[in-house]
């Protein structure tokens, strides 16, 4: 195949996407820092930062002394050009935040899950209500929203429409972006898999920035991992790569939500952990009224019961084999532990999951690489989903409004 030819359109784009890309991560920056981290010229730092100040995606940001001449100006990605909303599709309920171009937080909504395999059709509704609630109470008007990512459970099928296949909670082939139009929602819409949201927003604000080589985990009721190659994040054929959750870790083990047996997931997932400490306490229920709920009583058990500080231990060794496995098979500088049930079982684990990683792990490829908690919390997969239309947007120098519609 002939290598497609370049345009000065092409050219042109990828200048505008370098620069904004460099102020929205490292800025503010002066026009002379530009083009020293870029390798542009200083005339054509000069004619595209013009262009963006006049679509009005940077502004000024003060004045830095330079060297003997006159004052810099600083420039930066001006925040309220417009916003953009992450919505979190957990495996427990619908997360729905908004944002400003700097990712200030400005309002969020939470809807819990009816059920652990909820009807698309109720999932969609709850979005719609949610992306009406976040603008009501922040006061922002629709049309200053850029566009709407969605991170989800299982595969995300990138058609047109996007279709969703989601095996552990009965989504097979749901069509969830037509769901959300018949909805209402009109504006640009973007999807992944909530892990790979997750690893989008630890890369770029928390435990993986500067990282080129990481696996961002995911552990909530469910497990998954984004695997960052080169700074890229690895997708495979299907964008099905990442199912770190559904690799066997014992043969012919405890049944999983896939319908298979043994896998990670069935052992390290908050559904599998609970009902394993249930069994232990002869079947007896835990005290909460949902998942979180039920393992923070598992944790703060383990301080005074010998059966709950056994089930963490065994968790703990589970976790770290898994995560020997990602070290042998990967050999990531960084592997970050997120998720609402890693953040609860990492924050008292850690130390234990580390050295059994240490003693399953190839030795060379484990002194290479640290093991982290993530750093945005349990928000993280909302704040990833939210930074889809900001990657269109960096991507294409230009608002993906105009894009979706030319399109």
């Amino acid at each position: 195949m002939a290598p497609k030819r370049t345009t000065v359109r092409d050219l042109r784009r990828h200048n505008r996407s370098t620069l904004l890309s460099k102020l929205f991560f490292d800025g503010p920056l002066s026009r002379h820092e530009l083009s020293q981290l870029t390798g542009l010229s200083a005339a054509t730092v000069s004619n595209v930062t013009g262009e963006l100040v006049d679509d009005r995606l940077i502004i000024e940001a003060g004045l830095v002394e330079s060297d003997g001449g006159r004052p810099r100006v600083l420039l930066r990605v001006d925040p309220a050009y417009g916003h953009v909303i992450g919505i979190d599709v957990g495996e427990t309920g619908v997360k729905v935040e908004l944002f400003d171009l700097a990712m200030n937080r400005l309002a969020a909504a939470e809807h819990p899950m009816t059920s652990p395999r909820p009807d698309p059709a109720e999932v969609a509704a709850q979005i719609v209500s949610g992306v009406g609630e976040v603008l009501r109470t922040s006061g922002i008007e629709q049309h200053t929203v850029l566009g709407i990512g969605v991170g989800v459970p299982g595969t995300v099928e990138q058609s047109d429409p996007v279709v969703v296949h989601a095996q552990t909670i009965g989504w097979e082939g749901v069509a969830l972006e037509q769901l959300l139009r018949a909805g209402g929602i009109t504006l640009p819409l973007f999807f992944d898999n909530g892990a790979k949201t997750l690893g989008q927003a630890e890369m770029w604000f928390g435990a993986g920035r500067g990282a080129r080589h990481a696996v961002i985990a995911l552990i909530g009721s469910g497990v998954g991992a984004a695997v960052i190659a080169d700074g890229t994040t690895y997708r495979g054929s299907t964008s099905s790569a990442g199912e770190w959750g559904h690799t066997t870790l014992v043969y012919d083990g405890r049944q999983c939500r896939c319908g298979s047996h043994g896998c990670l997931e069935a052992y390290v997932g908050a559904e599998g952990i609970l009902d394993r400490y249930r069994k232990a306490r002869g079947g007896r229920d835990i005290p909460g009224t949902d998942e979180q709920s039920q393992l923070d009583a598992l944790v703060a058990a383990a301080v005074r019961s010998k059966t709950a500080a056994k089930v963490l231990e065994e968790t703990a060794g589970y976790l770290g084999a898994g995560i020997a496995n990602l070290i042998n098979l990967f050999n990531p500088e960084r592997i970050v532990l997120g998720g609402w049930a890693g953040l609860s079982i990492g924050g008292r684990l850690l130390p234990t999951v580390r050295q059994v990683a240490k003693a399953h792990a190839l030795r060379h490829p484990y002194g290479v690489t640290s093991i982290e908690l993530c750093q945005l919390g349990p928000d993280a997969v909302a704040v990833g989903a939210a930074t889809l239309p900001v990657a269109a947007l960096l991507d294409e120098g230009a608002d993906p409004r105009v894009n979706t519609e030319a399109a």
